[in-house]
């Protein structure tokens, strides 16, 4: 017998994604079926205040990802922080998609969102705008990247992070659907080490990037000549 739970879970998974790459990919599909999500939004970042801004252009990283998730029902591309001017901080995307699932997509669950980052950005958390109001729209599903920290353990973390996750840990998928926002599950998926640095670098080499990102994606760069000046 199935267990009843509260809250539906939709994942919301950030990042540049310039490009978006098999890695990125696979980890949404194990995602999608460790958490049971009823659906999951890649959140491209317009202009991220802790980085570097994207070598693509916002429109054409939005392309790319469209490219890549064409006939997954389960995916979806959210443009909202390519189209907002001036910086963009996760806190404001997270809380006007809250605000705005359940009358956009006319559901009669309660959602809770999964906000879905790598080990390497879960630990600058701190340095985040407003990054304590984190916890009080979504769960965050942190996933372990390739040479990055494990968050497994509370241990590396930063003081002041360490001491705000204490409570909030959970391995339980039903403990998110529970809750409307709030814990931190550390998820366990395929590590492939593809980056989309590493692939820039070989674009701009002029080097085969087949088997690393989807066909559809490599014409759409090569057709657009992107990162190919890069150094």
């Amino acid at each position: 017998m199935t267990e009843k739970t509260a809250y539906s879970l939709v994942g919301i998974y950030g990042g540049t994604f310039d490009p978006v790459h098999y890695g990125h990919l696979r980890v949404a599909e194990e995602l999608v079926g460790i958490l049971q999500l009823n659906h999951l939004f890649f959140l491209p970042a317009g202009h991220p205040r802790l980085r570097n801004a994207p070598s693509a252009p916002g429109a054409s990283r939005v392309a790319m990802l469209q490219e890549a998730i064409c006939g997954n029902a389960l995916f979806s591309v959210d443009g909202r922080e390519i189209r907002r001017p001036g910086e963009t901080y996760s806190v404001e995307s997270l809380q006007e998609i809250k605000q705005e699932y359940q009358i956009k997509y006319k559901t009669d669950q309660q959602v809770a969102l999964c906000f879905i980052i790598g080990a390497d950005a879960f630990i600058k958390l701190p340095y985040w705008h407003h990054w304590r109001k984190l916890f009080e729209l979504c769960h965050l599903v942190i996933v372990n990247r390739p040479g990055s920290v494990s968050i497994d353990n509370l241990s590396g973390l930063p003081d002041e992070l360490r001491t705000a996750c204490q409570t909030r840990q959970t391995t339980a998928v039903t403990e998110l659907k529970n809750s409307p926002y709030g814990r931190i599950f550390a998820a366990s998926t395929t590590l492939l080490d593809i980056s989309s640095t590493a692939i820039r670098s070989l674009i701009a080499s002029g080097k085969s990037t087949r088997y690393l990102l989807p066909e559809a994606v490599i014409n759409y760069i090569d057709k657009h000549g992107f990162y190919a000046g890069e150094k």
